[in-house]
């Protein structure tokens, strides 16, 4: 994390550059505020520690500059002796804190540890909130090649064009909230409002005051806040009997196409049961118009390859070691368990492999078996043809070793002990392209 020092005098831009480069930041100085807004933007990646008596702009200017253009950018003011009023001035404003002169080392590089994390938490939750409103971004987080996640994908794309409501159900774990998105993201309202709301997480009472009004908050009722836009309800099916009546009364008094576009998320039912026996039939049949059902893991076949090796590597650039090779037997095993939990069990197997890996015990064998253990009896995945793991193996082990090698087709010869229009044929036939690895 980046620390931008701002003072006029050399000797202490250099002091405190040097302190905080020893406590692990990366340093940059500038010798006014003019500098200063030169170099750091909205989303700049850091802290900003600023004296706050400089010739020019001075420190309290410019933090006011830097929160117009970033009100969520941590600034750290140094003040004299007999500044503290205005100093807890600036605060009001929108500094983070401030140090009075002469300060302690320690004492500033708490304050920027402390303010690095929250610009941290900050930046992370503004990309996280542009990736949920990029189409193509959400997009390419529905990973797989099968023809169920084909046929998902389509079905995103052409309802995401409607306005009709949409029903989103299937099994825990199959990423329906993340289909939700997508269906908002691809879509004429993606630049309006996106609101969720779980219909599990509040009491009867005060989920009619969210949803219909008064808002507890003395905001406007989510109804009317998704105005334009699409209001998410998650776990649709624990929305109480006299709520779902209002949300349909809601649904039929709306304009055609809706103002309001409602996605409606199903995320458990009892087995044996449908969406239907769950909701009231009047409501059921006004949000089932349009459906996507999510597909379990355990029908998406070699897709479950692609996933675990996709997630394996997140997981081990994240925790600084290498990703487990899999073997036949473990690719096999992973095509035949049955994942009641679906994408969510895979990345939770698949971190549990890398950090098995990192200290060089374990097997992903043995977190299968552990899983299975914990879920108990569960349905089981049809038999396939030995043609099938044979290929779906092969698959992995080119894809892993073009991502390892980042593209070399003679690396990737030499280790696969494969001729060149070998490879080339094994390549065209799994989809596999050397652009998507340099």
């Amino acid at each position: 994390m980046k620390i931008a020092i701002v003072d006029d005098e050399q000797d202490m831009r250099q002091s405190i550059s040097q302190w905080l480069s020893l406590s692990g930041f990366e340093t940059e100085t500038y010798a006014s505020g003019e500098d200063a807004l030169k170099g750091i933007g909205a989303d700049y990646p850091g802290v900003v520690v600023t004296d706050v008596k400089m010739p020019g702009m001075d420190g309290v200017t410019l933090l006011k500059r830097l929160m117009a253009q970033d009100s969520g950018l941590p600034v750290i003011l140094i003040t004299g002796h007999g500044d503290v009023p205005m100093a807890v001035e600036a605060m009001r404003i929108g500094a983070y804190d401030f140090l009075e002169k002469p300060f302690n080392p320690d004492r500033m590089t708490e304050l920027a540890k402390r303010a690095s994390t929250q610009r941290r938490l900050t930046l992370d939750n503004r990309a996280l909130r542009r990736e949920l409103s990029d189409g193509k971004v959400l997009m390419k987080k529905l990973i797989g090649s099968s023809p169920e996640m084909e046929r998902l994908r389509e079905d995103i794309l052409d309802l995401g064009q409607a306005d009709s409501h949409v029903l989103i159900d299937g099994e825990t774990g199959t990423g329906k909230t993340l289909v939700a998105h997508a269906l908002h993201a691809v879509g004429p309202r993606a630049a309006k409002k996106l609101i969720t709301i779980s219909c599990s997480a509040y009491d009867e009472a005060d989920l009619a005051a969210r949803l219909f009004g008064p808002a507890p908050d003395e905001g406007l009722p989510l109804v009317e806040e998704a105005r334009g836009g699409t209001l998410c309800l998650e776990d649709i099916e624990a929305l109480p009997n006299a709520l779902q009546s209002r949300l349909l009364t809601f649904i039929n008094e709306q304009e055609t196409p809706p103002q309001t576009r409602i996605l409606a998320i199903c995320n458990q039912h009892a087995q044996g049961q449908t969406l239907e026996d769950v909701l009231r039939p009047d409501l059921f049949f006004r949000l089932s118009a349009m459906t996507i059902v999510c597909p379990p893991l355990r029908a998406r076949g070699e897709d479950i390859l692609t996933l675990f090796n996709r997630m394996s590597e997140q997981f081990a650039e994240e925790y600084g070691c290498d990703a487990p090779q899999v073997t036949a037997q473990e690719a096999a095993q992973l095509l035949q368990a049955p994942w009641p939990g679906n994408v969510r069990q895979l990345v939770n197997i698949a971190e549990r492999a890398v950090l098995q890996n990192r200290r060089g015990s374990g097997s992903i064998t043995s977190l299968l078996m552990a899983d299975n253990e914990a879920t108990g009896p569960t349905i089981t995945t049809e038999g396939k043809p030995l043609k099938e793991y044979v290929e779906a193996f092969e698959r992995m082990l080119i894809d892993n070793t073009m991502r390892r090698h980042k593209g070399s087709i003679s690396a990737v010869m030499e280790e696969l002990c494969l001729p060149r229009r070998t490879l080339n044929e094994k390549m065209a036939k799994y989809g596999l392209s050397r652009s998507d690895y340099l």
